[in-house]
């Protein structure tokens, strides 16, 4: 199954005040007017796009196929269990958050942080939209989706991106190109893997485990230590 998305991509402000390290204390006035001009400005002039493919899947202990991509990675191979199907996909939000970044660097320090953290929140809630539609599809054939899991997160090793951005055509597809040390361009990018379960009861339904409560989820250590690493960025 290839698809792809593109459309309306919204910088959620709580989430960009969560990157800016924001737990609850005041907020200066200054602060959110920051944030308001620079969550209108990437909602402007961002370009999101999307690429993503349905492979079936194989898993064993510490191994995962997809197609006949071959992953090592007992962290994977754990959200994975029992997922006979699982979707790679790839997403960008554009240059612009680069372009802004670089530009307020050199005036206005502050306000470039701003823009880091309101285009992380931008990228997740682009995702999320993608993850949403990729959930509506599966539902249709009777499939729940696992949480993404990305490469860096756990032992899933970074090297992997290669291999995701040769079978998705990333470059071509959407415009987002690798560092030599595996970092995407444009920034504000996002690879992952879902996983696609015919049980219900062990999909995912959260946009994160930090709103779920469900504590004795074996996904929840390693997918809580990604968000973890999410938040740096």
């Amino acid at each position: 199954m290839p698809g792809g998305k593109t459309g309306i991509m919204r910088a959620d402000r709580k989430e960009t005040l969560r990157y800016l390290g924001y737990r609850g204390q005041e907020i200066k006035t200054q602060i959110l007017q920051m944030i308001e001009e620079a969550a209108t400005e990437l909602e402007r002039s961002s370009t999101p796009k999307s690429i993503y493919r349905e492979y079936e899947c194989e898993v064993t202990s510490d191994k995962k196929k997809l197609g006949e991509f071959e992953i090592h990675s007992k962290n994977l191979a754990v959200n994975l269990k029992g997922c006979e199907r699982a979707v790679l996909l790839a997403a960008t939000i554009g240059r612009a958050a680069d372009y802004m970044i670089k530009k307020y660097s050199i005036s206005n320090m502050a306000k470039a942080t701003v823009v880091q953290a309101a285009g992380a929140a931008c990228i997740e809630s682009y995702v999320d939209e993608v993850e949403e539609a990729i959930r509506k599809d599966a539902a249709k054939r009777g499939l729940y989706l696992r949480p993404r899991f990305s490469p860096g997160y756990g032992d899933f090793a970074l090297d992997y991106q290669r291999n995701i951005f040769q079978i998705l055509e990333c470059n071509k597809r959407i415009g987002v190109t690798l560092t030599e040390g595996n970092l995407m361009m444009p920034s504000k990018s996002v690879t992952a893997i879902i996983g696609l379960t015919t049980k219900e009861r062990e999909s995912c339904q959260m946009e994160t485990c930090s709103l779920c409560d469900k504590t004795d989820c074996e996904f929840r250590a390693h997918n809580t230590a990604a968000e973890g690493e999410k938040d740096e960025f």
